[in-house]
């Protein structure tokens, strides 16, 4: 069976798009790796599109709620501000992937976001969805300043940077990646020839 890996950042609503496709394209199972998209953007040199041109931006953001609306997903709620910083957030779900609740805080970060619009930098609204995936708040506490789960979220994102990820979502299937929800379904083609070879 090929090895499936979704690269993903809370913050992105192309990898939420990614997250909430996937499991109709790609048989489980599917390795969920946290990483940090701003760390990404500093080893490569890149920035969001979301950062600077005003135009780009409002066109980019058209075309999310374009595809969430293609997808049959509820209306897309923008955080305000976004992007902005998620290193909390993603140290949080680093921590709970350690303890088999990731998937579950992921989903609920994405929904939270990209479907009420809670802003996820603010410490409040992270310690908010992980009671809601079932982690208490002191426990995260103690998870998000652990000196283990910072460097992991940072080797992680290393990785994958010496993978040739360079953004976020990307599928790796055995090696060969694909970069954006709409290369979700090439992915999927992928995984499908290389379980027949």
């Amino acid at each position: 069976m090929p090895e499936v890996t979704f690269y993903f950042d809370i913050g992105s609503p192309y990898a939420y798009l990614a997250a909430e496709r996937m499991h109709t394209l790609l048989p489980e199972p599917v390795v969920w790796q946290p990483v940090l998209l701003g760390g990404l953007f500093k080893l490569t040199g890149r920035s969001s599109w979301a950062l600077g041109d005003y135009r780009r931006r409002q066109a980019g953001m058209a075309e999310i709620e374009r595809r969430t609306r293609n997808y049959t997903l509820p209306p897309m709620r923008w955080p305000d501000p976004w992007p902005t910083d998620y290193v909390t957030a993603m140290r949080a779900v680093t921590y709970a992937f350690t303890i088999d609740r990731g998937r579950e805080l992921a989903m609920r970060m994405f929904h939270n976001a990209f479907q009420t619009g809670r802003e996820l930098s603010r410490h409040a609204k992270v310690l908010e969805a992980a009671t809601q995936a079932g982690i208490g708040d002191e426990e995260l506490e103690r998870a998000i300043q652990d000196p283990a789960i910072k460097q992991r979220l940072r080797d992680a994102t290393d990785a994958a940077h010496a993978l040739g990820v360079f953004g976020v979502p990307t599928f790796s299937i055995d090696g060969e990646l694909f970069w954006g929800d709409d290369r979700l379904e090439d992915a999927a083609a992928y995984f499908r020839s290389a379980q027949a070879a």
